[in-house]
């Protein structure tokens, strides 16, 4: 006789319990409490980072469903961490194409992008080095750069004189960390010149490439390909969440770093490795990536559009230097307002999120416009009226 699952006994009150639910209550009347959604059924995707579709191409479903079946010995788990049982003859075969793929000497594969920057920050700047980061820059980096016992300062976003004054208080080897496209703000960073400044002055010169990688260069290298900067970069983040459809991220650069982070680097160390059908899909998705020329034109295409298109709505201000990722802005902004908003959107069909503190400093809250290769004009331009008629009925 099958039995029946106990209750959950109440939880009582306790100091602690209240200190949690009473900064619950101060994020709830800020306007800044978070909560878990689902993208409604049928709404028009303006919020996911799928840049190229590959997340739901029936290619990339076919690659991994004939893995499934062809391969009778191919496992769901991994089974352990790459330096236990989790390592495979395809995830190696993954790593060598990575680093062929995004013209370095070596990759190394870690769990997320977030993983991946606590594992470069966490282990190769030391006691006594420096690590001088964009004060835009991902949380991740910013927590890998905690983990770390470097000495760490920001420098305003995308500015190199102020990065210069920053370097005059810097000791030992000095790590500039930048994205290459910024995520909340979707402008890039000024690759160039911080590769000729580092050059000049002997730093390392680290780029998340996050948002970038599979939209820029011939075949979706990257922006530091697309550039030829990459014997100027030290260590490039490209991760695997977005334009590639997946999951995963790695750290690619000189061999000497892969195999210093396989000794060092304790996420990578203590992790489970990714499974093996995410080994397969991601084959499959950097197999797929060098054909998809229309998808990356179609892309900027629409970027291009949406920057006219919304430059026509009174009261809405984009973010300048937008590229895929527009943020857009409100005269007075709060987090009230871009709830608002953000839901009235969602109510019309499109899905689109709000973007407030502490994910952005307070007074700069914003929505977060995604655009997609399988997005259509009809739609940008369904969107932007949308957003006329609600800015004209709040004024």
């Amino acid at each position: 006789m099958r039995s029946s699952p106990a209750a959950v006994p109440p939880v009582g009150s306790s100091p602690l319990l209240d200190r949690l639910t009473q900064q619950l209550v101060q994020r709830d009347a800020e306007g800044t409490r978070r909560r878990l959604s689902l993208p409604a059924p049928g709404a028009v995707d303006f919020s996911s980072n799928d840049y190229l579709g590959l997340a739901r191409s029936g290619a990339l479903h076919q690659a991994v469903v004939q893995a499934l079946q062809t391969d009778s010995g191919l496992l769901v788990g991994s089974t352990g961490s790459r330096l236990l049982t989790g390592n495979s003859a395809a995830t190696e075969a993954l790593e060598t194409h990575l680093a062929t793929f995004h013209h370095a000497e070596a990759a190394l594969l870690f769990n997320s992008g977030y993983v991946a920057n606590l594992g470069f920050f966490g282990a190769v700047p030391r006691r006594g080095d420096t690590i001088l980061y964009d004060a835009a820059s991902h949380a991740s980096v910013k927590d890998g750069i905690r983990s770390s016992f470097a000495t760490a300062y920001s420098f305003r976003h995308n500015d190199l004189a102020d990065l210069e004054k920053r370097l005059s208080r810097a000791t030992g080897e000095v790590f500039v960390a930048v994205e290459a496209l910024y995520s909340m703000d979707g402008d890039q960073a000024p690759l160039p010149e911080l590769a000729a400044f580092c050059r000049a002055r002997g730093l390392h010169l680290v780029v998340d490439e996050a948002h970038t990688n599979g939209l820029y260069g011939p075949h979706g290298e990257g922006l530091v390909v697309a550039l030829g900067l990459q014997t100027e970069v030290f260590a490039r983040v490209v991760t695997f969440g977005k334009a590639l459809g997946s999951q995963g991220a790695a750290v690619v650069g000189p061999a000497v770093l892969r195999d210093f982070l396989l000794n060092t680097s304790r996420p990578f160390m203590f992790t489970t490795a990714l499974a093996p059908l995410s080994i397969v899909a991601l084959t499959a998705a950097y197999a797929l990536l060098p054909a998809l020329h229309a998808e990356r034109e179609q892309l900027f295409r629409l970027s291009d559009q949406l920057q006219s298109k919304l430059a026509a709505v009174p009261g809405v201000q984009v973010g300048p230097g937008s590229h895929v990722i527009h943020p857009l802005f409100f005269t007075e902004p709060s987090p009230r307002k871009v709830r608002a908003v953000a839901a009235a959107v969602q109510q019309a069909g499109f899905d689109l999120r709000p973007i407030v503190a502490p994910t952005v400093p307070a007074g700069t809250e914003r929505l977060r416009l995604i655009l997609h290769s399988y997005n259509t004009e009809a739609e940008l331009d369904a969107l932007a009226a949308t957003l006329r008629r609600l800015e004209r009925g709040s004024g």
